[in-house]
């Protein structure tokens, strides 16, 4: 038994040695990578459709010695079953943008960056390269079917070659790309402008298992890096995190839980089945902002400004009629003027958001402010009644039924019955013991109307102002704490 084994040892060193003594002559000083890369890559020797082998002794013939191809040969009869290939992922951003400031869609473009191992494109150190530009030969060498998942769409590159491809003397690969993507992201647009939008894609290998191919994060890292001339443009990233994908929210289809077609018929379980399995997965998270200050300089503090300019027509007299309806018609076009300019960059949506309650209760404070000014223009203008006597400042009194005293105050006239049989009139601190005298009771008349007027007036400049700032607070603090508890989880 032992012998068979040691022919195919020997013939299997003999043959290596070979392959080594006429290798060595391409990897000599002065030959180009494009030689070095053509043998190495020859059909005899290399197999694109095949994994890198982590140990294997069909492909360890860019070896400088025989002794070192029996090294291998030892470990791999020592080996049971080939390891899986780790594929080391980077992601580096290269620039960030977004159509407008309400858009949901964001373009990212970064450079993707691929490693992994592969012994089969080892070269001897006798050549002068350190690494192989394996650009042109980018369809002749096996590279990880890696595709990206719940993203959106991809943008066309810019320039042809997007893509380059090293080969290291080791036999590491590094392969790295430029990929412009068009994320469709998630937003609750019912708080905006106060929303941050989150944008997530996963890197997935389509067709090997985890025991084929596994995905990790380079250096364990935790965030995506940023170049150093990251260009953003309508794009606020606020956190960034990598991770290993969720597999129970896996698109993929689980055992058992095959959907149904459009008439509730079972879905066809064969090609659920040809998506099952475990793949290795990587995903990326983007949270982006709103640029507040933007909203605050072009929606909230001009519209601050109007509501509060509408107020002004309190202070004024009640007979202004051309200032108050100036300021209150003035505000009011101007207001909607600016709101309907821009909510037509808004995104349309059915429920209520942030925008729509500020418009509508701007709308509302301005409004009321003009209604006010009616009331108290209606009142003011009132005739009073007939047969009574007004001063300024004062109520009314009647002609003849008041009396003053000596000091000018004014005394109500009663009736006194201890005068005798026919009752008399005295004065109510004049003429007989109070508990004799029945006060008759008169109706008070009302006010002047423009005293009432003024009064309206003086109560507006208390509430109008005092309920404007409530709105305030509650409205900014309302929707800070959504974003607050977004940003936490």
């Amino acid at each position: 038994m032992g012998q068979p084994w040691m022919l195919v040892r020997a013939a299997a060193i003999l043959l290596v040695t070979r392959q080594t003594l006429a290798l060595s002559d391409i990897f000599e000083d002065g030959k180009s990578d494009k030689e070095i890369l053509d043998n190495l890559l020859r059909a005899t020797r290399y197999d694109k459709r095949l994994l890198p082998p982590v140990q294997d002794a069909d492909f360890c013939c860019g070896l400088q010695s025989p002794e070192e191809a029996e090294f291998e040969i030892r470990n791999i009869s020592s080996s049971k079953q080939r390891e899986t290939v780790k594929v080391d992922v980077s992601v580096l951003l290269l620039s960030l943008a977004s159509p407008d400031e309400s858009s949901l869609k964001y373009e990212v473009e970064f450079l993707l960056q691929q490693q992994w191992f592969d012994p089969r494109l080892k070269y001897s150190n006798q050549s002068r390269y350190d690494f192989l530009n394996a650009i042109h030969h980018h369809n002749d060498i096996w590279l990880p079917d890696t595709y990206f998942i719940m993203h959106g769409d991809f943008k066309d590159p810019l320039i042809p070659m997007h893509f380059s491809l090293r080969i290291y003397r080791n036999g590491t690969v590094f392969y790295s790309m430029r990929r412009h993507l068009i994320l469709s992201c998630q937003g609750h647009l019912n708080i905006f402008p106060f929303d941050d939008p989150e944008c997530s894609f996963s890197l997935e290998s389509i067709s090997y298992e985890m025991k084929s191919i596994k995905y990790v994060w380079k250096n364990d890292e935790d965030v995506l890096k940023k170049s150093s001339s990251l260009a953003t443009l309508n794009a606020y990233l606020i956190k960034n995190q990598t991770s290993e994908c969720n597999h129970k929210n896996n698109w993929r289809a689980e055992d058992g839980n095959v959907p149904a077609d459009e008439d509730g018929h079972p879905g066809c379980d064969l090609c659920q089945k040809q998506f099952k399995g475990n793949y290795s997965c990587l995903g990326v998270r983007l949270i982006f902002t709103r640029d507040r200050a933007f909203y605050f300089t072009t929606v909230f503090i001009p519209g601050i400004i109007l509501v509060t300019s509408s107020f002004i027509t309190f202070w004024l007299e009640w007979n202004a009629v051309p200032a108050r309806v100036m300021i209150g018609v003035t505000t009011m076009l101007n207001f909607f003027t600016t709101s309907n300019g821009f909510r037509s960059t808004l995104p349309v949506v059915s429920n209520l958001t942030a925008m729509n309650v500020w418009d509508g209760v701007c709308m509302c404070f301005i409004y009321a402010s003009l209604l006010e000014f009616v009331c108290v223009n209606y009142v003011g203008r009132k005739r009073p009644l007939h047969n009574v006597v007004y001063r300024p400042g004062e109520n009314p009194v009647i002609q003849g039924d008041k009396k003053r005293d000596s000091t000018g105050v004014a005394n109500e006239i009663v009736s006194c019955t201890n005068c005798g049989p026919n009752p008399c009139t005295h004065t109510a601190n004049n003429g007989c013991a109070a508990e004799s005298c029945l006060l008759q009771v008169r109706k008070k008349e009302p006010p002047h109307p423009i005293r009432v007027a003024k009064t309206i007036d003086v109560i507006a400049r208390i509430t109008f102002p005092t309920a404007f700032a409530v709105f305030l607070i509650f409205f900014f603090y309302h929707y800070s704490s959504y974003t607050h508890s977004d940003s936490q989880k």
